[in-house]
């Protein structure tokens, strides 16, 4: 049977198909031998909103982060065609609760660029260049580094970021990215099918990738091919594909929203939080 349901921690998970990973890791085998049910970290979540004024751009930067005392980690979360819209800003806070200061700037807006853009602004790589040096000057986060996390259209851009502003060398301790444009929005189509962005095979902080096998075959083709091409370069990625699941699974609501997206945004969210984690090299 392709898909089966598993219970761990306080949710069911659908089983997860790693890509050239056979040991199963979405068993969590305290759970199986021993009983034992994960406690997932809950916190409550404030929001503010701050903004980077540079020469060519506003930029509206907004905040989320843990309604308690003490450090918490920095995240870049790097937003796709729709701008940080209500729907995306439920799922900055669902990451905030996990225990993060989460930076979501709107990069459209600081451009006067309307939601759902066909074509890619290249000037946007380096407004999210700015950011990244304007949060990290911030205070807010503990550590030097930050994690970038993305979808969709944003993982091109935090691909870009990393690797051809080269801010995984000072800045950035991991890529996380859920279904990502992983090829220039403004290449042909026949590069957009048959190839992926070459700046993939140069991305050499961990990695973590969501897509559910139900994505557009396009942008499901480009992802493959990437991560497989980056796991024979021995390069430290991970994809977790989700049966059953479309786009947009992170931020659809009701009533599209289906059971199975619930379920993979659940255990996405909690995998990304302890990857990021110990990326971060920040203790549970």
């Amino acid at each position: 049977m392709r898909t089966t349901t598993i219970l761990i921690g306080l949710w069911l998970v659908v089983s997860i198909v790693a890509v050239a990973d056979d040991r199963h890791d979405w068993l969590d085998n305290a759970w199986w031998s021993e009983g034992q049910l994960p406690v997932p970290a809950n916190h409550a979540v404030r929001t503010t909103t701050d903004s980077l004024v540079t020469d060519e751009a506003d930029i509206p930067i907004h905040i989320a982060r843990p309604d308690a005392g003490g450090e918490f980690p920095g995240v870049l979360f790097v937003h796709g065609r729709r701008g940080v819209d209500p729907l995306i800003q439920g799922h900055v806070r669902r990451l905030a609760a996990r225990g993060f200061v989460v930076y979501a700037p709107d990069l459209y807006v600081g451009r006067f660029i309307e939601a759902m853009p066909i074509e890619h602004d290249y000037a946007l790589e380096d407004d999210l260049d700015a950011v990244l040096d304007h949060v990290r000057a911030s205070g807010m986060h503990s550590g030097d580094r930050v994690c970038v996390y993305s979808h969709t259209r944003g993982g091109y851009l935090a691909l870009k970021l990393a690797v051809s502003l080269n801010r995984q060398a000072d800045a950035l301790a991991c890529f996380v990215s859920y279904y990502p444009h992983m090829q220039d929005p403004n290449a042909p189509e026949p590069m957009q099918v048959y190839r992926y962005a070459a700046e993939a095979d140069r991305l050499t902080i961990p990695s973590l990738i969501f897509v559910g096998d139900q994505e557009q075959y396009q942008r499901k083709r480009g992802i493959d091919m990437a991560v497989a091409s980056m796991q024979g370069r021995g390069l430290p990625v991970h994809l977790v594909t989700y049966p059953g699941v479309g786009r947009g699974f992170d931020f659809r609501e009701p009533p599209v929203r289906t059971f199975a997206d619930d379920l993979a945004t659940r255990d996405a969210l909690m995998r990304a939080a302890g990857f990021m984690r110990r990326s971060l090299g920040v203790a549970d």
